[in-house]
């Protein structure tokens, strides 16, 4: 009995130590595998790693061959496509007219005549170019019914272009420049002429024969001598009569030149070419006469188009100076010549008038001055009292506020309007010891005194009209009443005399006679009688 209770005992400690070594045995395994997935795990990481790093090699390997492949490509010739004959195109490459195929992806009708092409080492058309950035510049002088342009190269020659894709649709006119392939005969695109194209006004001025005051006679001459012509055309032919070729403006500075010019500008319905005189003297020699003859060349082009163009020269005496005058240089000895050419040379002037505004036209070369140059001279003296009221009718208008005080004494706006108007022309006319302005002296020794009304121009209306605006609105922001007072307008007469007195005084009296537009027996010796700071400026 007892030696079977201690086999029992003893097979019962076996088993216990076999499954203590089964539980051992299970754990080391346990942590095994635990350790072989971290394994996994991280041999996972490095595979995917290592799977970046071959694509990114294969990448650089794969750039690196297409660049070995274009650095040992053939260069590829660049054309213009100028014909097609069924499946080919007929290609200009570097002056030559080669007939060519084109890659299988590239259907040759699907390429438009004047495109650029690139072509390979087998002169197959292997794509497009796009538009090329240089060329020559050439002058359209016709539009030929199919498209074409028939174009000037600036010589006697003259070439036939096609459109580019980039020109289909254009609206292209005669005189407009465009780039073009020379050897291609293509046309690109269309170039904005700066040397000329700026003189050109685009914007119509804001300015009406309406708005200008104290110039009927005037403006009667040159509205005749513009407008007349063209509108009447009919007439001018049966009569035989043809249209003045120039009109001359002169006066005295502000009294209305410019005005007249711009004028012209908005009602003629015509091109403007604004050449401001002095902007085209340039140092360089025939520079000057190169730009007169390109500014009459464009206007020959836009008569072309059936509306009169009006080239005007502001300050014509900065250019056209009598020949022999020069002080320091001898330009006009060639510009007035250029000029003379253009106006009634061999090549006709049709359509186009010359209207100059000078100040002293008696610096003007007397061959320009002509009958058949300048045909029209208008002269704009300075306002008479009547004309100086219309004048400054046209700036003291009805949307100008008025002080209602004085305007119920008055009667009315108008009538307060009409009473301001008067005053202001009053003060500045009056001959009186208040408005003595210079004492001249002339070469006979005779002396005679000018008043401030011998010098009234519509600039200084304009300039009274606007001091008296400017004090009304700074009574306004003082907290005084608002609108304009009879004391504005006077205390702006008195300012406007104050501070033109001193202008009078040079060293040349008598060149600064002829610019006031004073002519008559040679002035000697000036004195100016208005004392600035003796004036009530208000």
């Amino acid at each position: 009995m007892n030696e079977d209770l201690r086999r029992l005992q003893a097979e019962l400690s076996e088993a216990r130590r076999l499954l203590d070594a089964r539980l051992r045995a299970t754990e080391l395994t346990e942590r095994r595998l635990a350790e072989a997935r971290a394994d996994a795990r991280a041999l996972a990481q490095t595979n995917e790693k290592l799977n970046v790093t071959l694509r990114q090699a294969r990448e650089s390997l794969l750039a690196l061959r297409e660049q070995l492949e274009a650095l040992g490509r053939p260069p590829a010739s660049h054309g213009t496509v100028v014909g097609r004959a069924g499946d080919e195109l007929d290609v200009m490459v570097g002056g030559r007219l080669l007939r060519v195929g084109c890659v299988p992806d590239l259907p040759a009708d699907s390429i438009a005549l004047g495109a650029a092409v690139l072509l390979n080492e087998a002169m197959a058309v292997v794509g497009g170019a796009g538009r090329p950035e240089a060329g020559t510049l050439l002058r359209v002088r016709e539009v030929l019914p199919d498209g074409r342009i028939l174009a000037s190269t600036g010589g006697d020659e003259d070439v036939v272009l096609l459109r580019a894709p980039e020109l289909a649709g254009a609206d292209l006119g005669v005189g407009d420049s465009v780039l073009a392939d020379r050897q291609a005969l293509v046309a690109h695109a269309r170039i904005a002429r700066s040397d000329v194209e700026d003189l050109r006004l685009e914007e119509v001025p804001n300015v009406g024969w309406a708005d200008i005051g104290g110039l009927d006679e005037q403006i009667g001459l040159i509205r005749d001598a513009v407008e007349l012509p063209f509108t009447q055309r009919a007439l001018f032919d049966e009569y035989g009569l043809a249209a003045p070729k120039g009109v001359l403006l002169f006066g005295p500075p502000g009294c209305g030149k410019t005005m007249i010019a711009k004028a012209v500008a908005n009602s003629a319905g015509s091109y403007f070419l604004n050449v401001k005189g002095p902007e085209l003297l340039d140092k360089y020699v025939g520079e000057t006469e190169r730009q007169i003859r390109v500014i009459f060349g464009r206007a020959r082009e836009l008569a072309e188009r059936g509306r009169p163009v009006i080239v005007f020269f502001d300050e014509m005496d900065a250019l056209f100076r009598t020949r022999g005058s020069g002080v320091s240089s001898d330009v006009e000895s060639t510009v007035v010549p250029q000029l003379l050419a253009e106006i009634d040379g061999v090549e006709a002037l049709a359509n186009v008038i010359v209207i100059g505004a000078t100040n002293r036209e008696d610096l003007i070369d007397p061959a320009i001055l002509r009958p058949g140059r300048l045909d029209v001279k208008i002269k704009l003296e300075r306002p008479s009292p009547a004309g100086a009221a219309e004048i400054m009718g046209k700036y003291l208008s009805a949307e100008v506020p008025l002080n209602a005080a004085e305007t119920d004494a008055a009667g009315g706006p108008a009538a307060h309007r009409a009473a301001l108007v008067a005053a202001a022309v009053d003060a500045l006319f009056e001959r009186s010891d208040a408005t003595r302005f210079v004492e001249v002296t002339y070469a006979s020794g005779a002396r005679e005194v000018l008043h401030v009304g011998d010098f009234v121009s519509g600039a200084m209306l304009a300039s009274v009209v606007a001091r008296a605006k400017k004090a009304a609105i700074k009574d306004v922001l003082a907290g005084r009443e608002p609108g304009l007072r009879r004391a504005h307008v006077l205390a702006a007469c008195r300012a406007e005399i104050a501070e033109n007195a001193e202008l009078p005084n040079t060293t040349n009296p008598d060149d600064w006679a002829r610019v006031s537009g004073r002519r008559g027996e040679r002035i000697v010796f000036l004195r100016t009688l208005q004392d600035a700071r003796a004036l009530d400026v208000g």
